[in-house]
């Protein structure tokens, strides 16, 4: 059976029966096979083939199992990239060398891994090998392709291509899925399709509205929840409202009251103090209805994990830090631990002169900052008066007040990167920046968490510098979209910056 191809070119193949029933094409009047060796020809033509970039399983290694009953092409140039990092000591290094060894397993009873194995989901994965000098003859699409960017041994471009010698020898949609999208771009201009990869994306509407919900109730239901703190409500009135989600109660424009949705289904008033008083140091008073809700959740036992989204200047940093000091010096937690990833998360930090707590002073500066503003104790205003040294005698050196705890190990502001294989028990752990975490990194914190110890996750998805993640697929979403609505998980957002009214217009109309 001799077929000509789409673009009608005069390079022709023939369908050679294989075993099993299936099909494998190869030249016209020749002996040797080449489309089929080289994984360029599905196993059948029903459902899609998706070419999979090195970001995407660098990104979730599990990803070869999401694609249900549709194919799945491997290039081999991909493993090439992935080889580069298999070894690093990091997320990503391990990430990949996870990736080689489900390859490993999935290919191990296969005749010729270019003809593809069957996956858990109905579907297949085959290697594809992009070669130009063995190929068939290039369509018209690939020649114009080469004209455009004619660098053949840049990576990006061999997947292209390769995805262009797919498109000629299968009838089924070919799509690219990358994170690039740079990539993305190229791919649409020389017509493939492409998606990012969705699978640990949220909803846009999750990470755009900061706003809190508002739940109407009689006057009456207002009048008792002021007076009793509690209300208990029907299912058809909270549809959307998940567990630990603070709402405002309304009875007509003016009449509103803060409260949260408990695990039995009853709206509960704010339990917190009218101040965080820090001993022998200054107190932080909640300057709008965000900081309270999310000063409730932080005083909350029975909550193990706070995710807080918040704009430049909204005081999540400032209020998490008070709030786990205001509980460590009330006992309720042995020590408060602080830390913020070190973009990427795992980066070597030799470059940097001097110990550890020297290489990671730039990057925790801000955590620094903060528990300075709060420990400090209550001086006046203005200059001090110089006082007149003792002579002959060595100036004393007067330790802040968080150094002499971080002396007593009471206090710890570390590198993440080292997180890996702990167990934290009874920790009041608050992580800043928590935006810059892929998906696996965020699991790999929250398993990090033992008995009594409480995770709080805070960071502006807008502000991103991992070129890993997005707004929508990033630890800190990705951490609350997965473990919404369970008993011990609540989310607050705050939309009102209060450093100041300069970085308030900065961070709305900059």
């Amino acid at each position: 059976m001799i077929h000509r191809t789409e673009e009608g070119q005069s390079a022709l193949f023939e369908e050679i029966p294989e075993k099993g029933g299936g099909t494998r094409k190869r030249r016209a009047g020749s002996g040797s096979p080449i489309a089929s060796d080289f994984g360029l020809t599905a196993p059948s033509q029903l459902v899609k083939n998706y070419v999979l970039d090195t970001n995407v399983l660098l990104h979730d290694p599990a990803s070869l199992e999401r694609f249900k009953e549709n194919h799945l092409c491997i290039l081999v140039d991909v493993l090439a990239e992935l080889d580069k990092f298999k070894s690093e000591q990091t997320e990503r290094g391990a990430n990949a060398r996870r990736v080689h060894r489900r390859l490993t397993e999935m290919f191990s009873s296969a005749e010729q891994v270019t003809h593809g194995v069957t996956t858990e989901g109905g579907g297949t994965v085959r290697l594809v090998i992009y070669d130009p000098a063995s190929c068939p003859k290039n369509s018209d699409q690939l020649n114009r392709f080469h004209r455009v960017f004619p660098d053949r041994e840049r990576v990006d471009h061999r997947i292209l291509a390769a995805c262009l010698l797919l498109m000629q020898y299968n009838q089924a949609p070919v799509v690219l899925v990358t994170k690039d999208i740079n990539m993305q771009l190229k791919a649409r201009a020389v017509g493939i399709e492409c998606q990012d990869y969705l699978n640990d994306k949220v909803d846009a509407r999750e990470v755009s509205n900061y706003e809190v919900c508002r739940v109407e109730v009689d006057p009456s239901e207002l009048h008792r929840f002021a007076s009793t703190g509690d209300l208990p409500i029907s299912e058809d009135r909270i549809q959307g409202v998940a567990v630990n989600e603070y709402v405002l109660l309304g009875a007509g424009e003016k009449q509103t009251i803060p409260a949260r949705l408990s695990a039995d289904g009853r709206f509960v008033r704010l339990n917190i103090p009218e101040v965080l008083k820090i001993p022998d140091g200054q107190s932080l008073k909640p300057l709008n209805l965000g900081q309270r809700c999310l000063i409730d959740a932080l005083l909350n036992p029975d909550i193990s994990l706070v995710t807080c989204y918040g704009h430049a200047g909204t005081g999540k940093t400032l209020v998490a830090v008070a709030a786990g000091l205001h509980e460590m010096f009330n006992r309720k937690y042995n020590g408060i631990t602080v830390s913020r990833p070190v973009v990427s998360m795992g980066d070597q930090l030799g470059f940097l002169p001097g110990s550890l707590d020297e290489k990671m002073r730039p990057w925790l500066q801000p955590i620094h900052d903060a528990l300075d503003l709060l420990m400090r104790p209550t001086t006046p205003l203005g200059p001090r008066r110089k006082q007149q040294k003792a002579t002959g005698a060595a100036p004393a050196t007067v330790k802040k007040p968080y150094e002499i705890l971080m002396e007593q190990g009471i206090l710890e502001i570390e590198a993440l990167c080292y997180i890996r294989g702990r167990s934290i028990p009874n920790r009041f752990f608050i992580l800043d920046e928590a935006q810059q975490l892929t998906p696996q990194e965020a699991k790999t914190i929250v398993t990090r968490m033992s008995r009594d110890s409480k995770l709080v996750l805070v960071g502006d998805p807008a502000q991103i510098d991992n070129p890993y993640v997005d707004s929508r697929s990033n630890g800190l979403v990705y951490t609350r979209n997965r473990l919404k609505g369970q008993p011990f998980v609540a989310h607050v957002a705050l939309n009102r910056g209060e450093r100041s009214e300069l970085a308030e217009a900065g961070a709305q109309l900059m």
